[in-house]
């Protein structure tokens, strides 16, 4: 197949490296790079089975054009999510006998099952950011009285990263109390106090591969973030518990040879026999590997077979407006022995 991908993800699963300014262009078994100056020297040190080509940093696409024509193709794919009005266009100047056709997510289709070695990078990804997790809630517990979510974003993200060590997968949220009714809460000025709840959403990258995990909690001198949690407010843990319950059915369902709406159906099924059905607003994962939101889509409509090797979170939660909000979230990935948590290294 001949395809052109631009997505720095993409041309880092195809080739080892990826910067700001390229393109990859694969027309059967022949690979290019084309890059600029400003990484030509990188480009040719990491980049596996691709040709380097450098190109004009003001308009790389004309070293893209020459290089399509003169590979003699009579059609390309690529994916039109990467692509703006603007870059699209001056890609096919020229190139009008040549049919571009469109196909989405075809890098992310390439990647839905993950490798062992993949798999392997990202249960060390969740294992390091599990220990952030462990590192935040001692800060909580110290330092953390009377902190905004602002402050307390920041110093989320500080120790996310362990001074340089790692980047994050996305912004982290820190909710706490009825912002957490709200699944990806903004920092405000409210300040943490004693028995307030506190949801967690972060997520660090370790060899660029991801990872994702949400914990709700309460604040108190032994706030942790384990899966068991107990709120002095009877609603608050029979939210929570249901939430817990949720997932665990989730996960427990999670297995290779059945369609990716089942998981969905497994955890919205504990929360409607609850009551809470009209407050699990969104669906209950999404693949996690180098983006932070792959394939495949654990939702209620996802018609995907679920395979061995594929990684995803299961996170149910219920979101009171006003009130409060509970998340628990896990990536998984799929063996034959079922689902199984990633962090274990």
């Amino acid at each position: 197949m001949n395809y052109i991908l631009k997505d720095e993800n993409a041309l880092y699963y195809e080739c080892g490296f990826s910067c700001d300014n390229a393109v990859y262009l694969r027309f059967g078994s022949e690979a290019f790079f084309i890059t600029d100056a400003r990484y030509t020297n990188e480009a040719l040190e990491y980049v596996k089975n691709a040709q380097v080509i450098e190109g004009d940093r003001r308009d790389l696409f004309v070293s893209v054009r020459e290089t399509i024509a003169n590979a003699k193709i009579q059609e390309i794919f690529f994916n039109p999510n990467e692509w703006s009005l603007q870059a699209y266009e001056k890609m096919r100047l020229g190139l009008e006998d040549i049919t571009f056709t469109q196909m989405a997510n075809l890098s992310m289709e390439k990647r839905i099952i993950k490798t062992a070695q993949e798999i392997e990078i990202l249960d060390k990804a969740a294992y390091f950011g599990a220990k952030a997790f462990d590192r935040f809630a001692a800060f909580l517990a110290q330092e953390g009285r009377d902190l905004s979510e602002e402050r307390l974003h920041f110093e989320a993200e500080f120790l996310l990263r362990d001074q340089g060590a790692f980047a994050l997968s996305f912004s982290p949220i820190v909710a706490l109390g009825k912002n957490a009714a709200k699944p990806h809460a903004l920092p405000t000025s409210d300040c943490l106090v004693q028995n307030e709840l506190v949801l967690f959403d972060a997520g660090i990258k370790y060899q660029r591969y991801c990872s994702d995990r949400t914990r709700t909690s309460q604040f108190t001198p032994e706030i942790n973030f384990e899966k068991a949690q107990t709120f002095t407010n009877a609603t608050q843990q029979k939210i929570y518990d249901t939430v817990r319950k949720a997932q665990e059915a989730g996960i427990k369902k999670a297995k290779a040879g059945i369609r990716a709406y089942e998981v969905d159906l497994a955890c919205r099924e504990v929360i409607d026999k609850a009551g809470y059905g009209a407050y699990f607003i969104h669906s209950t994962g999404h693949g996690v590997g180098l983006d932070i939101h792959e394939l495949p889509v654990i939702g209620a409509r996802s018609e995907t077979l679920l395979q061995e090797g594929m990684v995803f979170t299961i996170e149910p939660g219920i979101y009171l407006g006003g009130e409060f909000g509970v998340r628990i979230e896990d990536t998984v990935v799929l063996s034959n022995n079922g689902a199984q948590i990633l962090g274990s290294c």
